[in-house]
C-alpha cells in the first residue's frame, strides 16, 4: 500500500506544537490534531523552566522576547526552597541569567502558554484540526491508519508516522510504547488557583516546600500575574496509597497548619476549583519509538522527577521529533530500528538529568538530611552557590550523588 508521505502528530501542546513549529520552519507538510479548541487549561504546575528559552529561540531569536512581553507571563529568578524542618534557602538561576536578557524562568497560567505556542501553527504547511480527538488506531501495510472523531464527524488519516504527543493517556502509548502506571515512577498531583496569597518573592521566586507530610514530594506556590498563584502538591504515587488522607485533605492541612503558610493564606482566596491529574516520571528508561512512530512529553514518560516540571522536556522532545521525522521521510525509512535514533537523542541529552533528579526524588525521603543541607547551606555562602550552579550544571549536580559530599558537609563546621 502506498500511503501519503505526510506525518501527523497528535496533540497540539509544548510537545506537539514544538514538533509542528519545527516541520513548518523546514516546510514539512504534515497534519497536527487535538481534540480541544484553543485557548483551553491544561493542569500543571505552570512553570517554565530555562531549558524552554534554547528552544523558542532556536525556531524564532525573537520569541523569548515575545514571550517574556506577554502580560499573561511572569518572568522568574529562582527558587525557594523549605525544608521539612521549616528552614529555607533561595537558589537563584545565577548561571543561566548570566546567558539570557530576559528572566531565565517563567510562570504562565498554560491557558495562555499553549495558546502562544498553538496560535504560531504554520496553516501554511500544517494541516492544523482542532476538535479531532484519536478514537482508534490501526497498523497497516506501510504505516498507521487513525480513526479520528472531528466534532462528531468519523474520518480516516493514513501516515506512515505517528508523531504521539497526546499527554498520560496517549493511545498509541499504551497500544504498541508498552505504557502503564508504574506506581513507582508516576506522581499524583493536584492544583488550584488562588488570589491574595501574601510574602511571595519580590523576584517571582517559585517556591517548593517539601513537608513532612507530603514526602517524597511537596507542597509548592508559583506567582502569577495579577495577585494570583499556582498552588499545589504532589506525591509519588505508592507513598500515597499508603496514606489515609487523599492530595487534597493534605493541601489543605499543609496551609492551615504550617504556620509560615497559614499567615500567608489569611487572606487569600480559592478561585474556582480543586483539579487533580498524574504526572508519569522520567525515572526510568523506557522505548520512545517504534515502528511508525514516535513518543513525545509526557506521552513518553519524561517529567523531571524531583521538580515534577515537564515542559521543557515535552519542547525539547518536540524538536528532536521534528528532526527524527524529517530524516526518515528523506530516506523514506519508518522502521522501529531507524527510528531508534529518537531515543538515543533525546537520552542522550536527558537521561543524566533525569537520572540525578531520580536521586534528589529519592533523598527527600530522609527528612533529616534535607535540614542538614538547607541549615549548612544558609551558614556557608560556598555552599550556597554551589547548590545555585547545580540547576544549570550536570557536572555539579553529579556531587550530589557522592557520599563524600555529605561526610564532607557533616565534618566541615564552617
Amino acid at each position: 500500500m502506498s500511503l501519503s508521505p505526510t506525518p501527523v502528530i497528535i496533540g497540539a501542546g509544548p510537545a506537539g506544537a514544538t514538533c509542528s513549529l519545527f516541520l513548518s520552519k523546514h516546510g514539512i507538510p504534515h497534519v497536527i490534531i487535538d481534540k480541544a479548541r484553543f485557548p483551553r487549561d491544561k493542569v500543571c504546575g505552570d512553570a517554565l523552566s530555562g531549558k524552554v528559552l534554547p528552544v523558542l529561540r532556536k525556531l524564532d531569536p525573537g520569541l523569548p522576547g515575545m514571550l517574556a512581553a506577554e502580560p499573561t507571563v511572569l518572568g522568574s529568578h529562582g527558587i525557594v526552597f523549605t525544608a521539612p524542618g521549616g528552614g529555607s534557602i533561595e537558589i537563584p538561576f545565577k548561571s543561566v541569567t548570566s546567558k539570557v536578557q530576559s528572566a531565565p524562568g517563567f510562570i504562565s497560567r498554560r491557558t495562555h502558554f499553549d495558546h502562544f505556542l498553538a496560535s504560531r501553527i504554520d496553516n501554511g504547511y500544517a494541516d492544523f484540526r482542532q476538535g479531532a480527538e484519536l478514537a482508534g488506531v490501526e497498523s497497516i501495510d506501510g504505516g498507521l491508519e487513525l480513526k479520528i472523531n472531528e466534532d462528531g464527524r468519523e474520518m480516516t488519516i493514513q501516515s506512515p508516522l505517528v508523531i504521539c504527543c497526546d499527554g498520560d493517556r496517549s493511545v498509541i502509548a499504551k497500544k504498541w510504547g508498552g505504557k502503564k502506571v508504574e506506581r513507582a515512577h508516576y506522581c499524583g498531583g493536584i492544583r488550584a488557583y488562588y488570589k491574595g496569597v501574601e510574602g511571595m518573592h519580590e523576584r517571582n521566586f517559585i517556591e517548593l516546600h517539601f513537608l513532612k507530610d507530603l514526602l517524597p514530594g511537596y507542597f509548592w506556590v508559583f506567582p502569577l500575574p495579577g495577585g494570583y498563584a499556582n498552588v499545589g502538591a504532589g506525591m509519588l504515587s505508592k507513598y500515597l496509597g499508603r496514606k489515609k488522607e487523599n492530595l487534597r485533605e493534605l493541601m489543605h492541612r499543609a496551609i492551615d497548619q504550617t504556620p509560615s503558610l497559614k499567615r500567608r493564606f489569611a487572606n487569600a482566596q480559592l478561585e474556582g476549583r480543586i483539579h487533580g491529574w498524574g504526572l508519569p516520571l522520567g525515572s526510568r528508561k523506557r522505548p520512545l519509538s517504534g515502528a511508525h512512530f514516535l513518543l513525545c512529553g509526557d506521552a513518553g514518560s519524561l517529567i523531571d522527577p524531583f521538580t515534577g516540571e515537564g515542559i521543557s522536556n515535552a519542547m525539547f522532545s518536540g524538536m528532536l521529533a521534528a528532526e527524527t521525522a524529517m530524516q526518515a521521510l528523506k530516506e523514506k525509512k519508518y522502521d522501529a530500528a531507524f527510528l531508534e535514533q529518537y531515543d538515543q537523542s533525546v537520552y542522550t541529552r536527558l537521561w543524566n538529568e533525569l537520572r540525578l533528579s531520580h536521586t534528589l526524588q529519592k533523598l527527600c525521603r530522609y527528612p533529616w538530611l534535607f535540614d542538614f543541607v538547607i541549615n549548612k547551606a544558609n551558614r556557608n555562602p560556598t555552599l550556597r552557590d554551589t547548590i545555585s550552579s547545580m540547576f544549570d550544571d550536570l557536572d555539579l549536580r553529579q556531587t550530589l550523588k557522592k557520599p563524600s559530599f555529605y561526610m564532607k558537609l557533616l565534618f566541615n563546621s564552617k
